[in-house]
């Protein structure tokens, strides 16, 4: 990491002062880390500031520190400035006894899907979503499946087996509707 004058994260840190944990460029992008607790405050700014202009949100993803850091778990907001063509990485870690941030759904619409595929894949909770469910994995599945103490030779069935208890019959009432239609 390599501590270098960036306006951008000299107003964050005269802003936020305490509160950020780590700022800083890393192979040419900016990052921030900031207090779990504070992380709304600052996504906010840095849409809302005209001085900073974030418009975009361009990922919400997670990272899984198990064994590495503490706290375990870390939430990655992606923005991007369009005004400003500027990129910026805000980290928050969150704990594993308590994994859950509040939702940056009010700031950005877009952060709904990727909010709920952090949840699916690693369990953290976002408050204040409006839709907080599962995306990619169905509801009976458990577990979270980029956790790194996730079992890497569990199985599960990779469709709800309650939803379709028996494949072959309904495999055959495909087969005998395209024979009554000459298929």
């Amino acid at each position: 990491m390599t501590e270098t004058k960036s306006p951008v994260l000299e107003a964050i840190r005269e802003k936020f002062g305490e509160d950020v944990i780590e700022a800083g460029i890393f192979r040419g992008d900016e990052f921030v880390v900031v207090k779990r607790e504070r992380v709304i405050d600052l996504l906010r700014f840095l849409k809302e500031d005209p001085g900073m202009s974030f418009e975009f949100l361009m990922d919400v993803t997670a990272v899984d520190w198990l064994g590495r850091k503490t706290p375990r778990f870390e939430v990655v907001y992606h923005l991007y400035s369009f005004s400003k063509n500027r990129r910026l990485r805000v980290k928050t870690p969150v704990p594993e006894e308590d994994p859950r941030v509040e939702s940056a759904t009010p700031l950005w619409k877009g952060a709904n899907w990727f909010e709920r595929e952090v949840y699916d894949m690693f369990g953290i909770t976002f408050d204040g979503h409006p839709d907080l469910r599962r995306i990619l994995l169905y509801d009976s599945f458990v577990g979270h499946p980029l956790r790194k103490d996730y079992p890497h030779d569990k199985r599960q069935p990779t469709v709800p087996t309650d939803e379709f208890p028996d494949p072959e019959k309904n495999v055959r009432v495909y087969i005998d509707e395209w024979k009554k239609r000459g298929e």
